[in-house]
């Protein structure tokens, strides 16, 4: 087993009421060298939880988590740096409509089964 943290990604349109939705999970695992993320947007859920969202921008805005979670040029300056480092970016807290959970630690086998249970769980 391995350990492994996650956080779980949220929308959240207006900061100042602290309604959030949840719409993906990031996963890192040292040990495996793993660090993905798996997200979708409910158009008609979102938009009946807020009118005012923007679902291409959130498409562009978790995009760029896959991209820095992958580590390419395509990340940019912050996909250049080591896997907990990207994790540790992705995962800082921020005031902004994309907002990550605190981050949970757990134990796997295999990270990547584990980022499919935690989504089914925690997003789906």
């Amino acid at each position: 087993m391995h350990l492994f943290e996650y956080a779980v990604i949220r929308v959240v349109p207006r900061v100042e009421r602290e309604e959030f939705m949840n719409v993906g999970v990031i996963v890192y695992c040292r040990a495996q060298g793993f660090l993905q993320t798996k997200y979708a947007l409910p158009e008609h859920r979102l938009h009946a939880f807020s009118a005012e969202l923007d679902i291409t921008e959130l498409a562009e805005r978790l995009l760029a988590f896959e991209r820095i979670c992958a580590g390419r040029a395509a990340g940019g300056p912050i996909g250049k740096l080591s896997l907990a480092e990207r994790f540790r970016w992705l995962t800082s807290t921020r005031s902004t409509v994309i907002q990550p959970s605190p981050v949970h630690p757990g134990l796997c086998a295999d990270a990547g089964e584990t980022l499919a249970d935690l989504f089914t769980k925690l997003v789906a």
